[in-house]
C-alpha cells in the first residue's frame, strides 16, 4: 500500500478531509503517512477555499492504534534504529504543527485512539469522542514511554490521573478523556456522519455544535482519592507501596500492571512526567521525548516489548533490568542525555500561540 493509499485526500466545501486508510492494521501510522499528512496541511494552510481540516479513520475499529511499532523492532534489529529515528523526527514536528494550525482542525476519536494516534488527535483545536472511544498511551506495555507530546497532554490533566494513565497504560472512555483534557466534546456514533457532512458547509464549531451532547459517565473522577494519594510519590517503588493498601479493586489492578511493565520505562515515564509539568510547552516536551525515544533504541526493552507484544506473542517480555531496584539514577539520567547536532530542536523555533477558540474567526 502506498502512503496516497494509506491517507485519503479530499476536499469538499469548506472542509478539508484526512482519512487514515489502513483499517486492518488498525490505521498505525508510518513514516510515509505522517509525511503525506504534512504536506497536505501545508496545501491546506495556504488555501482560501479549505477553512476546516477533519481526522478521521477507516473501518469500525478506531481511528489510529499508534505507530506501526513492528517497523520499529525491525528497524532496531536490521538497521541500528536510524529510519525510527527519522520517523520520530517528523512525527514530533507534525504532531507540534497541529497544535498551532491556523485553521480548526477537527478530530474524530472514535473506537481506539492510542500512541500516535493521540499525538495527530490529542493535540487539535476541535476533539471529538463518541460511546466507542478507546483512549490510551501504552506505551509502558512495550518498554517504551509516552511520546508524541503526550507527557505534555498527561501533564495537564488534573490532579495525578495523566500519572495513572502513563504508568499503566490504561484505556478510558468518552467521559474520562474529557475529565482528563484529552479531548473537548462528546457527540454519539449516530450523529458522526451528519456531522461529518455539515462540516463542509457549516462553520466548525457550529457544526460540532449541533450533536453535542452529555458523555456517559466515566471511572476516575470517583477514584480521584486514591489515585492523587498514591501517584503523588516521588518514586515508583512509593507508588507501589501505597497501591495494594488502597481498598478499591482498581488500585489492586494498577499495582498488579505495574507489576508487569518494563521497570525502566516506568521510572522514565514518571521522571519524564515531573520534568513536563516544569518544562511547560509542548515544543520544549517533544524535545525531551525525542531524546528519550532515540535513547530507547538502544537499550533493551524496547525491542524485547515489541517482540512479547506483537512478534512472537508470548505476552512474556523479559525486561533487563528485571526490578525496579535494578535501574539506577544514571540508567535513567541516560534517557534525557542531550543528543548535540542530532537535537529535534522544537523548542529553538518560534511557535505561533497555542489557540483553542470558541467560535471560527
Amino acid at each position: 500500500m502506498t502512503a496516497d493509499d494509506a491517507v485519503l485526500l479530499r476536499t469538499e466545501g469548506r472542509a478539508a478531509y484526512l482519512t487514515l486508510n489502513r483499517p486492518r492494521a488498525l490505521n498505525a501510522l508510518t513514516h510515509a503517512m505522517v509525511r503525506r499528512i504534512d504536506q497536505a496541511l501545508t496545501a491546506w494552510e495556504s488555501d482560501p477555499a479549505v477553512e476546516t481540516v477533519v481526522l478521521t479513520g477507516a473501518g469500525e475499529r478506531g481511528l489510529c492504534a499508534g505507530g506501526d511499532i513492528r517497523a520499529i523492532h525491525d528497524d532496531v534489529r536490521a538497521g541500528g534504529g536510524a529510519a525510527s529515528a527519522a520517523f520520530w523526527r517528523d512525527e514530533y514536528r507534525l504532531n507540534a504543527r497541529i497544535a498551532h494550525y491556523p485553521k480548526p482542525y477537527v478530530a474524530l476519536m472514535d473506537g481506539i485512539v492510542m500512541g500516535g494516534g493521540v499525538g495527530l488527535s490529542g493535540h487539535g483545536r476541535v476533539r471529538i469522542v463518541t460511546e466507542r472511544s478507546r483512549i490510551a498511551m501504552p506505551e509502558t506495555g512495550i518498554g517504551f514511554v509516552p511520546d508524541v507530546g503526550g507527557t505534555h497532554l498527561l501533564g495537564l490533566a488534573p490532579g495525578e490521573l495523566g500519572t495513572h494513565l502513563a504508568l499503566t497504560g490504561a484505556q478510558i472512555g468518552a467521559g474520562d478523556a474529557l475529565l482528563c483534557g484529552l479531548a473537548d466534546h462528546f457527540v454519539p456514533i449516530a450523529s458522526l456522519p451528519r456531522l461529518i457532512a455539515d462540516l463542509a458547509h457549516v462553520p466548525a464549531y457550529e457544526a460540532v455544535g449541533r450533536y453535542v451532547q452529555e458523555a456517559p459517565p466515566g471511572e476516575l473522577a470517583a477514584r480521584r482519592p486514591w489515585i492523587d494519594a498514591c501517584y503523588a510519590a516521588d518514586t515508583v517503588e512509593e507508588i507501589l507501596r501505597r497501591l495494594p493498601t488502597d481498598e478499591d479493586q482498581a488500585a489492586k489492578e494498577a499495582a498488579e500492571t505495574l507489576h508487569s511493565r518494563s521497570p525502566t520505562s516506568l521510572k522514565v515515564t514518571l521522571a519524564a512526567l515531573r520534568r513536563a509539568r516544569r518544562l511547560g510547552s509542548l515544543e520544549r516536551v517533544l524535545d525531551q521525548e525525542y531524546r528519550i525515544s532515540c535513547a530507547a533504541l538502544t537499550a533493551p526493552d524496547l525491542v524485547e516489548g515489541i517482540r512479547a507484544q506483537v512478534i512472537d506473542k508470548d505476552r512474556n517480555p523479559r525486561w533487563s533490568p528485571a526490578a525496579l531496584s535494578e535501574v539506577t539514577e544514571a540508567d535513567v539520567a541516560r534517557f534525557f542525555a542531550p543528543l548535540g547536532d542530532r537535537e529535534l530542536g522544537l523548542a529553538a523555533e518560534p511557535a505561533p500561540p497555542r489557540d483553542r477558540p470558541d467560535a471560527d474567526r
